[in-house]
């Protein structure tokens, strides 16, 4: 009977992350901060260490220092312990001199280091993706199927199908057919694999189990697909043996502002859809040995609030306070993200770090290190508003403040300027 130690989970890091922008300006997407104390990466590494899969690579090939700064300090497996977290980053080779060109290109450049792995199975997974699952499951599910592939697949709403991949499965489990986002119902109908009526489809979660030896097989032969997603799973249905493993946990893609900071908000609520305190299968992340936070005659409500901050005489509702966030005295925050910073100051001229006295900031992103001075106003902009200023951006109606940028004291944005 294969086991844990026979699986290779190879995390896929992403392209520019240009959706993410300007978040991703100075990071990459799966060094991208969520909850006040993570990272994206976080959840795909953690998921596997509850799984018992301990050897991990994840590609990456767009600013990925911060990344690879993150895993060292935090991933450090013991002398004991044979497993390992590692960063592949795309390289110029003497076979290729090219950027990865998509996800399964990602993976077919690092063909070497997955046959001197040894692995028998190869699982590939997201970095953008918030989710708990174990893949222990689903390993066992597709051994027992005597699977070439399996795939990760979730009940999808009649009114979202057009938003996802969907899959045919039959009555044994095995996929049968593929589409991408259908629109026309006549073809939507041939996709139903589920006797229910309000989710009666089922939708690719981009999450793949892969005998090594088919991974292979399929990037060798089909040279020129570059995804998984749109490439290389349609064909596989049509040569090998697919199945689909049921997931119907919570499940949110990260891709895009709107997404991450409607998801970030959502764990400010008194009873979120996804729990990162649960004490079995913990999100592990940097230990980063922070005071606790110290809150002065403030006013909260539904606020997530990391350690390490100092928060005086405020107001804040409905919001994320990240790690060493300095907040001074009469500030209004509202429906907003504030990432914190990555390091205390100590004595510095200029701007401090945080948000400035009697300052009102509501529907924003504030990313790390950023100075925002004393009585500056920020307000969200109407759905759909995509503004480029440098110092401040706008996604989808969202204000966002990108990472080491100062706002001076008076600053106004909000859509009656």
């Amino acid at each position: 009977m294969p086991s844990l130690n026979d699986i290779l989970a190879v995390i896929l890091g992403g392209g520019r992350g240009a959706r993410l922008y300007p978040l991703t300006q100075m990071r990459s997407k799966p060094a991208v901060p969520i909850a006040g104390k993570y990272r994206l990466i976080d959840i795909p590494i953690s998921n596997c260490i509850n799984s018992g899969i301990y050897r991990i690579a994840v590609l990456t090939q767009f600013n990925s220092v911060s990344l690879h700064r993150h895993i060292t300090n935090t991933y450090d497996f013991d002398a004991f312990h044979t497993g390992w977290v590692q960063i592949w980053a795309a390289e110029q080779t003497i076979e290729s001199a090219d950027w990865y060109q998509g996800t399964a290109d990602a993976v077919r450049k690092q063909t070497l280091e997955i046959l001197s792995s040894g692995a028998k199975n190869v699982l590939i997974l997201a970095g953008d993706h918030l989710y708990r699952m174990d893949y222990n499951a689903m390993a066992e599910y597709h051994w027992a199927n005597k699977a070439d592939v399996t795939v990760a697949v979730q009940p999808v709403p009649k009114e979202e199908v057009t938003r996802f991949g969907i899959l045919k499965r039959e009555a044994n489990g095995r996929i049968s057919s593929f589409v991408e986002k259908p629109k026309d119902p006549e073809i939507q109908k041939k996709f139903i694999s589920r006797d229910d009526k309000e989710r009666p489809f089922l939708g690719s979660m981009g999450i793949y189990m892969f005998k090594t030896r088919v991974l292979m097989e399929l990037l060798a032969t089909f040279p020129s697909y570059h995804d998984f997603g749109s490439d290389i799973i349609p064909q596989a249905i049509k040569t090998h043996s697919v199945f689909g493993f049921d997931f119907d946990g919570y499940w949110q893609d990260i891709g895009t502002i709107r997404s991450f900071y409607e998801t970030n908000l959502a764990l400010t609520t008194p009873d979120p859809p996804f729990n990162f305190y649960d004490p079995k299968l913990p999100m592990y992340t940097d230990r980063r040995f922070l005071p606790g936070s110290i809150v002065e005659d403030s006013k909260f409500q539904n606020v997530l609030i990391a350690e390490g901050s100092r928060i005086l005489k405020s107001d804040i509702t409905h919001s994320i306070i990240g790690i060493r966030s300095q907040v001074s005295a009469g500030c209004v925050i509202k429906d907003s993200i504030m990432m914190g910073s990555d390091y205390y100051e100590r004595g510095e001229e200029g701007l401090p770090i945080g948000i400035g006295a009697n300052s009102h900031i509501e529907g924003a992103i504030l990313d790390k290190n950023v100075r925002i001075g004393d009585n500056v106003i920020i307000r969200p902009f109407p759905r759909g508003t995509d503004i480029d200023r440098g110092k401040w951006y706008v996604r989808d109606g969202i204000v966002v403040i990108p990472k080491d940028a100062e706002i001076e004291s008076g600053t106004k944005i909000s859509p009656e300027e």
